[in-house]
């Protein structure tokens, strides 16, 4: 099984010297590259899971409405928010969404399972290799789904023959060949494979001035674009299973 989920966040807002653009026109950049995705989920008829930045929440309700409407999974990301944030996030998108917001995606800063429990999510996905830089590292841990508290605890997948993690920098520096073996590998091996990219590898980085290292830029807005389409196509043409993450853990 494929667990096809995206990050929406802003880029950050650092650029080049005697440029700047506003936050609300930073926004708008993340509407539009979420915007770009939509679409190739759609033209291929794949269901995945959006983790919405807490901070964007209230910002990006039409965005999350027409996410939802189109019979993807909103979930949380929680970057650097306190409980209280995130339950005041939680509660207003489930009354207005009509749904209950079961995952939640941490990085860096994390709120115990105890305190997660309580806000009533159902699972975990936390991100726990962002910063592998070329050469990848090679880990070795469990990728098993585990339960704590009554919560799902996922972990990122790697793959079993190189032992690479599928974070979102993988996925935009290796050839889409090698990447795709990888995933054929890992079902073989395991029952599901978790993939995650970032709304803002869709951005064009030389467009909006961001200031951003040399590699970051390298297969980055249009052409990440051009690489998630070639690969949720081979996905339906090799007739690979995909699945939102509250169906697969539930």
């Amino acid at each position: 099984m494929i667990l096809l989920t995206f990050n929406i966040i802003n880029s950050k807002s650092d650029f080049v010297k005697n440029h700047r653009i506003e936050e609300q026109e930073i926004v708008k950049i993340t509407e539009q590259n979420t915007s770009a995705i939509l679409r190739i989920l759609e033209n291929h008829n794949i269901l995945a899971t959006f983790f919405v930045e807490i901070s964007l929440v209230s910002k990006l309700t039409n965005l999350i409405k027409k996410i939802s409407r189109s019979g993807h999974e909103i979930s949380f990301y929680n970057d650097n928010s306190t409980l209280a944030d995130i339950e005041t996030a939680k509660k207003s998108t489930e009354e207005y969404l009509g749904k209950t917001i079961r995952g939640i995606r941490q990085k860096d800063i994390f709120h115990s399972v105890a305190e997660l429990k309580n806000l009533e999510f159902n699972y975990i996905s936390n991100i726990e290799n962002a910063n592998i830089l070329f050469p990848f590292q090679r880990l070795k841990r469990s990728t098993e789904i585990s339960q704590m508290n009554g919560l799902s605890i996922i972990p990122e997948s790697i793959s079993p023959y190189s032992q690479i993690p599928y974070n979102d920098f993988v996925f935009q520096m290796l050839p889409l060949t090698l990447y795709k073996n990888m995933v054929t590998e890992t079902m073989r091996n395991e029952d599901f494979v978790l993939i995650y990219l970032d709304s803002r590898q869709f951005t064009d980085f030389d467009r909006f001035k961001f200031k951003i290292p040399f590699y970051r830029k390298y297969n980055s807005g249009k052409k990440m674009e051009d690489k998630l389409e070639e690969f949720v196509q081979w996905i339906n043409n090799n007739e690979n299973a995909t699945s939102r993450m509250k169906d697969f853990v539930f």
